[in-house]
């Protein structure tokens, strides 16, 4: 179902791509906006890992150097029957992690300084655990994709209303007029964002409960999201600031976040998550 659901929705982001594209140019506009869709979709494919580690200026490290981390990595990826991922370290005071890679066998997952410095080893195992979740169920491509077409749809409006109000007008280019011009490049950008963060937010139930059957303590990991959420919203990540397609990649919103799941939220209220991850592990209470 899960499949199946996150299908039809990056189909209708390539659709609402497409619209704009033919509010743009007609026709034509339509086509090439289809082929742009499938080239940014190519090269997200192809090098969404690099370009995300290099934008937070990441450094890759080994047993040698981190034999902790390493060693819970390597064990936790045994465990989930996937290769073992690269494992990279961002000098960041805000405590957090993400995934990235096209599939398990070009994986990568990442933590902060201030992650390594603000919870346990067994809360590092629960965090790293919900991390290679995503990786097994091959999140880290679907969100990706998503937010290259969400941020491509954004820019494509900004065309669509440069040209519907300064470029001609006539009824083969644009049958819905520049009313209909205006309106679409206003809201296609907050459909397809709205459409990310609904992947997103359902993509980060289900690595908290496959993380929580990886690393077989669902608390290990409830406990580090309480930790990680405070924590976060004490300290600024600037490059996300700078670059909010990104946010939905971390297990905790790294822009200070919100207390609710609400339409515009890029992750699930941690409250709701962490009330999950106890019934999970039978304990009861909120």
């Amino acid at each position: 179902m899960n499949i199946l659901r996150t299908s039809i929705l990056l189909a209708g982001l390539t659709a609402l791509f497409m619209l704009v594209g033919y509010l743009v140019g007609g026709q034509s506009g339509m086509v090439i906006a289809f082929l742009v869709a499938a080239a940014t979709n190519l090269l997200a494919y192809w090098n969404s890992d690099r370009m995300v580690l290099g934008l937070y200026g990441a450094r890759e490290v080994d047993r040698a150097s981190t034999p902790g981390l390493y060693g819970i990595v390597e064990q936790l990826a045994d465990r989930a029957e996937i290769p073992m991922p690269r494992i990279y370290i961002v000098d960041q005071d805000q405590p957090n992690a993400f995934a990235t890679g096209r599939d398990p066998r070009h994986a990568a997952v990442c933590v902060t300084t201030g992650l390594l410095d603000t919870i346990g080893q067994q809360e590092l195992a629960g965090v790293l655990a919900h991390e290679i979740g995503h990786i097994k169920h091959r999140d880290t491509l679907t969100m990706t994709i998503t937010a290259t077409i969400a941020g491509a749809i954004g820019m494509l409006a900004n065309f669509a209303l440069f040209f519907g109000a300064f470029g001609r007008n006539d009824e083969r280019d644009n049958p819905l007029g520049i009313v209909g011009t205006i309106l679409v490049a206003v809201l296609a950008p907050i459909a397809a964002t709205l459409v990310q963060l609904a992947i997103s937010r359902s993509r980060e139930y289900d690595a908290d409960r496959a993380g929580a059957e990886i690393s077989g303590h669902p608390l290990w990991l409830a406990s580090a999201l309480d930790k990680i959420d405070i924590a976060a919203q004490l300290h600024a990540n600037p490059v996300a600031a700078s670059h909010p397609a990104t946010a939905h990649l971390f297990i905790v919103n790294p822009l200070a976040g919100t207390r609710m799941d609400n339409l515009f939220a890029s992750h699930p209220s941690t409250e709701n998550r962490i009330r999950r991850l106890r019934q999970m592990a039978g304990v009861a209470g909120p």
